[in-house]
């Protein structure tokens, strides 16, 4: 860890040696949702951070991903770099054609700069609206970025907790690209599958056929917890089967902010026969749909 940058007294690091999981993803598979951190000796973490996290460079996520029995990452933009987009574009220059990402971009920044993130694999940009991680802005401070990347084609990627669907209901509504929610919108595994919280979530995937979901971060989502994560499978489940074409899942590597426990990502892993029960299912969430909306976007 970069001298600089030490990390927080309660940060909890990534497990060392996760297990190797029993289920062998498709060939082609995609653990859709992941970072890199730093390292910061090299990539800064950003002045205005709300955290600052153990080094987790690319070339642990890749040897992770080999492990694991994925193909290809795509790489989501840490909180804790704010808009300096460099680790991410390193770490999937480096990946030649195995990794795309998603970027934080911020007012002002160049049609240069986001070229340049395209051609490094950059299909997305990611809206974090949870208070503890980041400080959340007026709807028209989101719109004017969605029209930056429009000509490029990139879809937007919005990170909420349950309560903000309704609150943000008309920005989230009105944007024009691919929407993806991270997480499900983090609903309340305590309640009931047709609760009125989940049933908005449901509601805004049915009625707005450009709204995908990732269905992974069971660890974050879970009050029963590991190594089964029970509770949050019939949510997961649900997702992929009314919406098996707008699917994604990803490990969360390396699970930033967790206060409770570190997931074995292995077993992570092993989640997914349970809430994909068909190989159909499986291929489509791990395969064709990242496939689709990263490599031929």
């Amino acid at each position: 860890m970069s001298p600089a940058f030490q990390p927080d007294p309660d940060w909890l690091s990534f497990c060392p040696d996760p297990s190797k999981p029993g289920y062998a993803p498709p060939p082609g598979a995609v653990d859709a949702h992941c970072h890199v951190f730093g390292p910061g000796d090299v990539f800064p973490y950003a002045p205005e951070r709300k955290y600052t996290p153990t080094d987790a460079g690319k070339d642990q996520l890749f040897a992770l991903r080999d492990f694991l029995g994925f193909d290809r990452n795509v790489v989501v933009q840490a909180t804790c770099h704010g808009s300096d987009n460099r680790a991410l574009a390193d770490a999937l220059i480096a990946a030649e054609g195995r990794a795309r990402g998603v970027a934080t971009i911020r007012p002002g920044v160049s049609g240069t700069e986001l070229a340049e993130l395209d051609a490094a694999g950059v299909r997305g940009i990611r809206f974090n609206f949870v208070k503890r991680l980041v400080d959340p802005k007026p709807d028209d401070y989101y719109r004017g970025l969605v029209d930056l990347i429009a000509p490029l084609g990139w879809h937007v990627v919005v990170y909420f907790e349950a309560p903000d669907l309704a609150e943000r209901w008309d920005l989230f509504t009105s944007l024009p690209t691919t929407v993806v929610v991270d997480h499900m919108g983090r609903p309340d595994v305590t309640q009931p599958l047709d609760g009125e919280g989940f049933g908005l979530f449901l509601r805004f995937m049915a009625e707005h056929e450009n709204v995908w979901s990732k269905v992974g971060g069971a660890e974050r989502l879970s009050v029963s917890g590991p190594p089964d994560y029970a509770d949050v499978v019939p949510f997961a489940r649900h997702v992929v089967q009314t919406f098996p074409d707008r699917v994604l899942w990803g490990t969360d590597w390396p699970h930033p902010n967790m206060k409770s426990h570190m997931p074995d990502d292995g077993k992570l892993v092993d989640m997914i026969p349970r809430i994909a029960p068909t190989e159909d299912l499986q291929h489509k969430l791990l395969v064709a749909n990242p496939q689709r909306l990263y490599w031929e976007a």
